[in-house]
């Protein structure tokens, strides 16, 4: 192939010639799309298709609110930041206001998405929010059937460092970072 073809990726539709969905379960779909590549072969691309979750960032006096919890796919306890489906017709932030109350029982008095964006895109079709609390009230826990943690307080300027030890979760380091980023972290 040359390069001028290589070069010029951006002007060829990308023709899904089939797309197959080949096992379904209780959380993700996974299957195929036999796509036309630049150079008239084609290839199927492999694919799983998630529902979008949510990602909470929950700040109170100073403090991150984490959740720890094991993670059977890797056999791992991990810290992370309080998380969930986004149930059909919720929006990113009632579903965050949702999800942290079901997992730390809290209430948040101010939620705003920070960003939304889609998840691994060599792979997933799955999209994340991520949405900033604050203004934290107790209000009860209300857990899944499969929700086993605990809630864990960590200082603001020590919650970086806390979520990028192993096992690091990508969701938790990429809200504190963008957290961060909009200056709603700073002391």
């Amino acid at each position: 192939m040359t390069d001028d073809l290589r070069d010029d990726w951006r002007d060829h539709d990308w023709s899904v010639l089939e797309s197959k969905t080949e096992y379904e379960t209780g959380w993700y779909t996974g299957g195929y799309d036999l796509v036309e590549q630049p150079d008239g072969t084609t290839k199927k691309y492999y694919w799983a298709e998630l529902p979008p979750a949510v990602v909470v960032l929950a700040v109170a006096d100073g403090n991150v609110v984490f959740v720890e919890q094991y993670r059977p796919a890797i056999r791992e306890r991990c810290l992370e930041c309080p998380a969930g489906i986004v149930e059909d017709g919720e929006s990113y932030t009632t579903a965050g206001a949702r999800e942290l109350r079901e997992e730390t029982g809290f209430e948040a008095d101010g939620l705003a998405l920070l960003e939304s964006f889609w998840v691994a895109t060599g792979v997933l079709r799955h999209e994340r929010g991520v949405v900033f609390a604050e203004g934290l009230t107790p209000a009860g826990r209300e857990l899944d059937d499969n929700e086993f943690l605990s809630v864990q307080t960590i200082p603001v300027e020590d919650a970086l460092a806390a979520a990028r030890e192993a096992p690091a979760n990508d969701a938790t380091i990429e809200a504190l970072l963008l957290a961060s980023e909009a200056g709603l972290l700073d002391g």
